[in-house]
């Protein structure tokens, strides 16, 4: 289970989300609020690697930076989040279910023009790893450089037509997902919390299945990052919205 953000809109820093707010995710690293595993157990660090991808103006091709370490260790990307503007963005930290700690591990993932990145799990996932990645197209299976299921679930998405039709590529993704869980009588848990772009269009999905849903929250309001952070007040314009895993407040306390 990890913790993300996204945004789409007017051309912000990095920082001002990834750094700045109180309950930033670079915070989130060390200390979350809301990360329950399904015992109710609070699971409060995400230091199992970490990554930011972002869309720079006129260039089709995401940048993605991340590492398999802790974000607090990276000062390097603290200074690259300061110094870069995006319209679109989204920023991820890591706690590991499966797949070993390393880089090819780390969120998010991108192909092309697409980024993607993953909050949860699907239960028994080595058991029906081999039947899945067996759909993902031959032509983008070397592309698959990880051992994480949400890295498959990327592929099979973009096998099944995520640039022509996102929504009906997810579903199918699901609908896939249970066919494998029911073949494989696994626990059948799944556990969706994703967002994903391809550089014009921001895309989220929140979904679950024999699980509590993982949290999702956003917001359109143009005065909501004045409760994010200690510093200056974060103007954005109205056609701007954030996606997070938890609040980058205190209001969840």
């Amino acid at each position: 289970m990890c913790r993300w953000i996204a945004y789409s809109g007017q051309p912000l820093e990095l920082s001002k989300l990834v750094h700045s707010p109180v309950h930033s995710l670079y915070k989130q690293g060390q200390y979350t609020q809301m990360n329950f595993d399904t015992n109710g157990i609070l699971l409060q660090t995400n230091g199992d690697g970490h990554g930011v991808g972002w869309y720079a103006e006129g260039i089709d091709s995401p940048c993605i930076v991340k590492d398999k370490g802790p974000i607090w260790n990276n000062e390097n990307l603290k200074n690259i989040c300061a110094f870069t503007r995006s319209h679109l963005f989204m920023a991820h930290v890591r706690l590991t279910t499966t797949g070993n700690v390393h880089r090819e591990n780390s969120h998010p993932f991108s192909y092309q023009n697409w980024v993607f990145q993953h909050n949860g799990y699907i239960s028994n996932f080595p058991q029906v790893r081999r039947d899945l990645q067996l759909d993902i197209d031959p032509d983008l299976f070397h592309h698959l450089e990880g051992t994480t299921d949400s890295e498959t679930i990327f592929y099979l998405a973009i096998t099944y037509g995520l640039d022509k039709d996102p929504k009906k590529a997810i579903e199918q993704v699901i609908k896939r997902l249970r066919e494998a869980a029911d073949k494989h009588n696994t626990l059948g848990r799944l556990n969706l919390s994703c967002s994903f772009s391809d550089g014009d269009h921001l895309y989220t999905i929140r979904y679950g299945e024999n699980v509590t849903t993982k949290s999702q929250f956003y917001s359109k309001e143009v005065a909501c990052l004045s409760d994010f952070t200690a510093d200056d007040c974060i103007t954005i314009d109205k056609d701007s919205v954030v996606f997070v895993s938890e609040p980058l407040d205190d209001l969840s306390e």
